[in-house]
């Protein structure tokens, strides 16, 4: 059997960079030897290049191809790990898309719009028994007027970037005093901003990927921090935050858990692996949306990787499907 060459695409315009490179090692450790030649290819700004470890040999971006010891390496698939832009909002997956290649994640369309996470919430409203914080959209261009903001919502809560990941600018709230610099800090992240009511409750994640044509639900994630909120230093400091997978949840409720979220995967159009944040609201458990990640960080011990341990699966195995589900769709 021929093996593929698969370009792991890794890095990316964010300060999740490191996060992303860490994902990257952790896929390619975990990518079969015997199906596939593996490929890192880092992304920044300035340069687009496979990490040979020496330098790094630029790609040529007209057909995302390499020139290594004279011979032409072109890709039979692209796997992205990149966190952000331009990995997570479709701007890759739009190139990949005019030039053929096929890729793990979702498609432009949906990278582009789950990046956005009102437009999100509009798309996902009305699934059965599916509730979203109530909130505000605001443009950095417009007027704010604090005022306007604290008698439309109630206290605490949530300043959040409308585009990005892993919580960067992100701020909890208990007065109006606290809302100008809060708006600052997410104005300096993104253009738009979200501001949410909080939601007191346990907090939760979720791994979603179509694999052997079916939508499986891998085991629930509780994350409990030691923080007020789950921040970037939550998610990426040792000790910061506990991780149980599987949940402690009743088996009923796994059940409406995977309705819900198999649910939002199909609103949204997704393809191949997806994590989806919830929270279950103190008192009565009904579920509140966060959010989609179409790029979840695969570090060895991201929440997706642990999900696919507790599931019993291999993680070669779960790799190896999201690339081969693409491929085999294509034939």
């Amino acid at each position: 059997m021929k093996t593929k060459n698969i370009a792991l695409v890794a890095g990316g315009f964010t300060g999740e960079y490191e996060v992303s490179i860490n994902s990257a090692k952790n896929i390619a450790a975990n990518l079969s030897t015997a199906k596939y030649k593996v490929y890192t290819i880092l992304v920044n700004r300035d340069r687009w290049f496979y990490d040979d470890g020496d330098g790094g040999i630029d790609v040529d971006k007209n057909d995302f191809s390499l020139s290594l010891n004279g011979d032409r390496i072109k890709f039979d698939f692209a796997f992205i790990t990149i966190h952000g832009t331009p990995g997570e909002d479709g701007k890759l997956q739009g190139y990949f898309d005019m030039l053929g290649i096929p890729y793990n994640t979702c498609d432009a369309t949906t990278s582009a719009i789950t990046m956005n996470k009102a437009y999100t919430k509009a798309i996902i409203e009305g699934i059965h028994k599916l509730h979203t914080a109530r909130s505000l959209r605001l443009f950095q261009r417009d007027l704010h007027d604090v005022a306007i903001v604290a008698a439309a919502l109630k206290f605490p809560l949530f300043i959040k970037p409308n585009n990005g990941g892993s919580s960067v600018g992100m701020s909890k709230v208990y007065n109006t005093a606290g809302l100008p610099d809060a708006l600052k800090r997410a104005f300096n992240e993104d253009d738009q901003i979200l501001v949410e009511e909080f939601i007191k409750g346990r907090e939760f994640s979720v791994g979603v990927a179509r694999l052997k044509g079916k939508i499986t639900v891998l085991p629930v994630t509780e994350i409990i921090s030691t923080k007020d909120f789950f921040d970037y230093e939550a998610k990426y400091s040792p000790g910061v935050s506990e991780e149980i997978t599987p949940a402690d949840l009743p088996a009923a409720k796994n059940e409406e858990i995977a309705e819900i979220v198999t649910e939002v995967y199909l609103r949204l159009n997704c393809k191949g692996m997806v994590r989806i944040d919830f929270i279950l609201l103190e008192g009565t458990n009904d579920f509140y949306f966060i959010e989609v990640n179409t790029t979840p960080g695969q570090s060895a011990a991201s929440l997706i990787p642990q999900q696919v341990r507790a599931a019993g699966m291999d993680l070669m195995e779960f790799y190896g499907e999201l690339v081969e589900g693409v491929i085999s769709h294509l034939k």
